[in-house]
């Protein structure tokens, strides 16, 4: 029998073949073996309560055993058939339905992609070139989307600071970057721009921020006084917030949300949705080839994510799905805030019970200025002493999901005590 092989054996052979060791997602020293409802296990064996859940789509946990039935039932009928499949209007009828602003959809394979074409779609549709964005938000790996996404030198909006080496300098003079939640500066930035602006692309909750009371209806009124498009990227929120998503839960329709991660129920899946007057320039013949944005995808709308996502949707419709998750998000909330509290260390914990991060800051946090403000830190020991003790999450999000048992609460609330700890000793030592 070969000898089964360690996370460091793994590591090794992935340093020969992947550039820095890994997909760039994830610490790549850390390689996932298996998952089953809300655990998951490592090359190593040890054992962990999953708040990452794939960065999102696995809401239901692991191996759901009806979105697994449903995968094993088509897998015999067909993988992918680069043409039209009855699964995947179904699909896109479901979505259609639960979406404010969705008329009619398009299906890609991620969610990046759903926000590259979203960007393109503003501009085939206005005629117009600049696009605005928000300092921090994060739209995938466009060149558009990689201006200001995590910039380390702050420079005076609206300029864009490039995240990545390999974008033109023409891409970076189209973007204008605005701070989150800051209403005087977008208003004054389209008093001067807005007659050149296709589009306004935004996260209704910015990574972890919410937005303000008032500020995604100003981006909407704003946008329908320069004739903008206004764009909600829901590749996160999209039916987690809701299952109308964040244009649900804040009573704000867009005129296009990006879909991913949970619409594809853990496979490959995202979509553009938006209003049918925007979404007709992917039909060539309605619009003529002047106007027409090209757009397909070998695996986009394949029968196999169809049916993935078509069972994760049914399951969510059940009474009672939403209550649960938002109850097992703010257990999971009260849990770390009671933990750091016991230990006098100054913390907010923003975000949503379904989607939140702990910020070591005594200040209110706005924007993403805000956050890189924060004590990094005390965060990162946190975050450590977190995964050391059977937690496994970003560095930057936690991720609540249906699975979660009553083993996985007392899990948790020993290594948020644990990591509080920590956190303390470090602050008595006066590291920082």
């Amino acid at each position: 029998m070969p000898r089964h092989l360690s996370q460091s054996d793994w590591g090794q052979r992935a340093r020969a073949v992947l550039p820095g060791g890994g997909f760039g997602n994830f610490d790549p020293s850390v390689f996932i073996r298996e998952g089953r409802g809300s655990r998951v296990w490592d090359e190593d064996g040890k054992e962990y309560v999953d708040l990452l859940i794939g960065s999102g789509p696995m809401l239901l946990g692991h191996g759901h055993p009806e979105v697994l039935e449903a995968v094993a039932e088509q897998l015999p009928k067909g993988m992918t058939f680069f043409a039209n499949n009855a699964r995947a209007v179904e699909l896109a009828e479901e979505i259609c339905a639960a979406v404010p602003c969705a008329d009619q959809i398009r299906y890609v394979s991620s969610g990046g992609e759903a926000d590259m074409y979203a960007i393109r779609l503003a501009r085939a549709f206005t005629g117009r070139d600049k696009i605005v964005k928000f300092e921090g938000g994060y739209h995938g790996m466009s060149a558009e989307a990689q201006m200001s996404l995590a910039p380390s030198r702050m420079v005076n909006f609206p300029q864009a600071v490039p995240d990545s080496a390999g974008i033109p300098a023409s891409v970076q003079a189209e973007m204008l970057i605005a701070p989150f939640n800051d209403p005087d500066y977008i208003r004054s930035l389209l008093a001067e721009h807005g007659n050149q602006v296709a589009g306004i692309i935004v996260e209704p909750l910015q990574r972890i921020i919410p937005p303000e009371p008032g500020f995604l209806q100003l981006l909407r009124d704003e946008a329908d006084k320069y004739g903008i498009v206004l764009i909600f990227d829901e590749v996160v929120t999209g039916f987690r917030f809701a299952y109308g998503g964040a244009q649900e839960l804040y009573g704000v329709t867009p005129d296009i949300a990006t879909l991913g991660k949970i619409i594809g129920g853990g496979c490959p899946l995202a979509a553009i949705a938006g209003r049918a007057e925007i979404m007709t320039h992917f039909d060539k013949p309605a619009v003529g080839p002047e106007k027409w944005l090209m757009q397909l995808g070998t695996l986009s709308g394949n029968p196999v994510d169809a049916v993935a996502g078509l069972k994760t949707m049914e399951v969510l419709r059940r009474p009672g799905q939403y209550d649960r998750l938002r109850a097992n998000g703010q257990r999971l909330m009260d849990m770390a805030s009671a933990a750091l509290t016991r230990q006098g260390i100054a913390h907010r914990i923003i975000g949503d019970p379904t989607l939140f991060e702990i910020v070591f800051t005594e200040a209110k946090v706005r924007d993403y200025r805000d956050v890189v403000r924060a004590d990094t830190a005390k965060a990162n020991r946190f975050n450590a002493v977190l995964m050391q003790n059977g937690m496994f999450k970003s560095p930057g999000k936690t991720y609540p999901s249906l699975a979660l048992t009553e083993a996985d609460f007392d899990l948790c609330k020993a290594a948020y005590a644990k990591a509080a700890q920590a956190v303390a000793e470090m602050q008595d030592a006066g590291v920082s």
